[in-house]
Parts: C-alpha cells; sequence; structure tokens
C-alpha cells in the first residue's frame, strides 16, 4: 500500500496534479466529415427523459446518442481493417488503461504549416534529449491544434482540396508501429492521422499501421500543453462497448510538480 499511500499523499499535497486532456462532449463537439459516398458518424446529442417533473419528479436524466468516435476517443484496434481481428474496445486489458506517456511538442511548426508532418528524424532528435521513447507508454503528439477545438470549421481547416491539419507521415507510422514498443499514439486533432492522409501510401498510415499492429489512438485531446516530455502517467478509460470499434473517454494525466 505504500506507493498507494504515497499517490494519495502526493494528490493531496499538489506534488501530483490532475490534467484533463479530455474535451468536453456537446452537440457543438467537432465530428470528423467523410466524402461521399462514405458514411459519416453522428455527432454527439441529449434527448431529456424528465427533470423533477411529472414524468420524473425528483431525477433527472437523459439519453445519449453519439457515435464511438465523437470527440476524446479511444481507437481499438479492429477500427481499422488492418486490426479487424484484434481486440474490440471492451477487450483492452484494463492494465494498459493507465500507463506512461511521452510528449513530442511540434506546435511551433505545425502553426507555421497546417499540413506539418511527424518525421522519424523527429522522433530521433527527442530521443537524443530525452532517452529512448519508453516501452508501453503512450506517445503524444502536441500539436496545438486543442486551441481550435470550438468551431468545426476552424478545427477541420478544409478547403476545396480537403482538410488540412496535421499528422504523422507514412514512414513514420510504420517505423512507430514496426520498430517500437510504444502503447499508441494520442493526437489533439480529429483523428491520429493527417488531414491529408487520404493521399498517402497507404491512405490513413497511423490507422493502418498502429492499429495493425494491435497499437491504439487517442484523438481530439486537449491541455497537453500542461505536460512535460516525460514523467506523465495517462488514465484512459473508455467504455468497454461489446464488439465496439472504440468509445468517447476520459482521458486524464498525473504529472509531478
Amino acid at each position: 500500500m505504500t506507493a498507494l499511500n504515497d499517490l494519495l499523499a502526493g494528490l493531496a499535497t499538489g506534488a501530483v496534479e490532475i490534467v484533463d486532456l479530455t474535451s468536453p462532449l456537446s452537440a457543438s463537439t467537432p465530428i470528423l466529415q467523410l466524402p461521399p459516398p462514405f458514411a459519416n458518424t453522428r455527432g454527439f446529442s441529449l434527448t431529456e427523459i424528465s427533470r423533477y417533473d411529472d414524468r420524473g419528479p425528483a431525477w433527472y436524466w437523459n439519453n445519449i446518442s453519439t457515435g464511438e468516435h465523437v470527440g476524446t476517443h479511444f481507437d481499438a484496434p479492429n477500427h481499422w481493417v488492418s486490426g479487424r481481428d484484434g481486440l474490440d474496445i471492451s477487450q483492452v486489458p484494463p492494465r494498459q488503461l493507465v500507463a506512461p506517456a511521452v510528449v513530442i511538442d511540434r506546435s511551433a511548426e505545425c502553426a507555421a504549416n497546417p499540413d506539418y508532418l511527424l518525421e522519424i528524424d523527429d522522433l530521433r532528435a527527442w530521443e537524443a534529449e530525452h532517452g529512448p521513447l519508453p516501452e508501453g507508454a503512450w506517445l503524444l503528439y502536441r500539436t496545438g491544434w486543442d486551441v481550435r477545438s470550438g468551431d468545426q470549421a476552424d478545427f477541420l481547416n478544409a478547403d476545396e482540396t480537403g482538410p488540412h491539419t496535421p499528422g504523422v507521415s507514412a514512414e513514420c507510422a510504420r517505423y512507430l508501429a514496426e520498430e517500437t514498443s510504444i502503447l499508441g499514439m494520442g493526437t489533439e486533432t480529429v483523428g491520429t492521422d493527417a488531414g491529408a492522409a487520404h493521399s498517402f501510401d497507404p491512405p490513413f498510415p497511423c490507422h493502418s499501421f498502429l492499429l495493425g499492429a494491435g497499437k491504439y489512438g487517442l484523438t481530439q485531446l486537449q491541455n497537453l500543453a500542461s505536460l512535460p516530455p516525460t514523467g506523465a502517467v495517462v488514465i484512459a478509460a473508455p467504455l468497454p462497448i461489446v464488439g465496439g470499434s472504440g468509445s468517447p473517454a476520459r482521458v486524464l494525466a498525473l504529472v509531478p510538480r
């Protein structure tokens, strides 16, 4: 119990801070928009059941309607065809819902170029300063894109050529999937892939390589600016939807101060 007591003491004194990495979930939460003929997810909505009235005098509650991949959410391996025989969201081991995290910050580059892609050289530069990517850790990719999350058009940043949001090159995605032992990757954008990833080879390489390798995705994160490059612990808690390909999630980080 010593480790747990130390954690509780750290939380009580502020030596350990809890940082919420979750975007608020509402009808205005930005959602992915795929072009025809592809089907799109529905957004989030609440339908009131009763609110201290004749439908239920002492209680307030709602029905909710949403897609699995709306807002801050967790991608399971079976979300992508390359991982179709992998775990569904209910099968993710509880031990993997709590894991160390590292942050690679390329927000300045993304501010200058919304199509910026993380490359293998970026990973090597980070490792030269901070050491190897830890085994079983989340790689959180800070782009600064969370500041746009209050507006659908600004968040998707699309024009006649398609969306322009930062992501990861195909070569880097393959490297992360095949040459590292990370648990998965987290981003601030609507998905783990770049806005232009439909044109990559293969298309949507983060989904294809990482989920195909049994790794996970976290998307639409916020407040990565509050995390150090190393030393944080992430708690990512999706709903255990049987047969599900993903789930909205509450994602918290424990950060030593």
